[in-house]
């Protein structure tokens, strides 16, 4: 099973989208055509990858537009870039989301307290590669770390490209804390701060910040699966977001996209042009005393 890309509009401006096809050149969403499994026997799951490490812009599934294409975030209408938090670069590992998983907000966890925040699954992929914006990659699980995001569950399973060179050495949390020293601490810390700059407060966390093993991991992205399907199955209302979708709903259904549909929400964006420039801002460090 294989996926594509294709960009549209202007990168860096707010034009820009990555709209997703299957190996037979059908359009279809991240959010909900890419299977969740890559091989369920061994757990290992598809990642979408929505920020490559290193990088500033916020780009996330678009989970309210048609076909939900990866797009940059928006605040007060200009681009959203996360700030670089000394001594933090951009993102400190790829990041993304398992397709066909949803944080329910209308349900409250029972080890947070807190109900989800409306999206799919995040994950911080901790291997040696840069990924590329869009990279649909298969991961093994390691652990999960329960932010809680202004009094919402926003979960982050930690976990690494099965084809990373250490991924075989790595197959739990404790894994990383011992080859990988520093890095889980870097995480929480960069969670724990980056929303400063915008003048918010410090992100809490479930478990006194202490990340969960696999086990739990797989078991809170199995729960984020069984939301998703309540969801694509209309037994829970989808309020403002978009479940059309060209592989999983049946034909009849209020979320079945046909091909030719699917196509012309892609032929209604303008074919991918020069990039507009980036704010030097983004480039700039941004300390505070902890």
């Amino acid at each position: 099973m294989s996926f594509s890309t294709e960009e549209r509009g202007n990168p860096n401006t707010l034009s820009y989208r990555v709209f997703y096809k299957n190996s037979d050149g059908k359009y279809i969403s991240p959010f909900h055509d890419i299977p969740m499994y890559a091989d369920e026997a061994q757990n290992v799951f598809h990642m979408v990858v929505e920020v490559p490490r290193w990088t500033n812009a916020k780009m996330e599934i678009a989970t309210k537009d048609p076909l939900n294409p990866i797009k940059q975030d928006v605040k007060k209408g200009n681009l959203r870039y996360v700030a670089n938090v000394f001594p933090h670069k951009g993102y400190i590992w790829n990041y993304g989301a398992i397709p066909q998983t949803w944080e329910d907000p209308g349900h409250k966890d029972c080890d947070t307290g807190c109900c989800g925040d409306n999206d799919p699954i995040d994950v911080c992929e901790i291997g040696s590669k840069v990924c590329s914006r869009g990279d649909v990659i298969k991961v093994k699980v390691l652990g999960v770390l329960a932010m809680i995001d202004e009094g919402e569950t926003d979960w982050k399973v930690i976990a690494i490209n099965v084809d990373d060179p250490e991924a075989k050495n790595l197959n739990d949390i404790g894994d990383v804390q011992k080859l990988k020293p520093g890095y889980l601490e870097a995480t929480v810390d960069w969670f724990r701060r980056y929303k400063v700059p915008d003048g918010k407060p410090e992100n809490q966390f479930a478990f006194n910040g202490e990340f969960k093993d696999k086990d739990f991991a797989i078991k809170t992205i199995k729960s984020t699966h069984e939301f998703w399907k309540a969801l694509i199955s209309q037994q829970t209302k989808a309020g403002e977001l978009n479940c059309k979708n060209t592989c999983v709903s049946e034909a009849g259904s209020v979320f079945c996209f046909s091909p030719e549909e699917a196509k012309a929400v892609v032929d209604s964006t303008s074919p991918c042009g020069d990039a507009g420039s980036v704010p030097d801002s983004v480039d700039k460090w941004f300390y505070y005393e902890k």
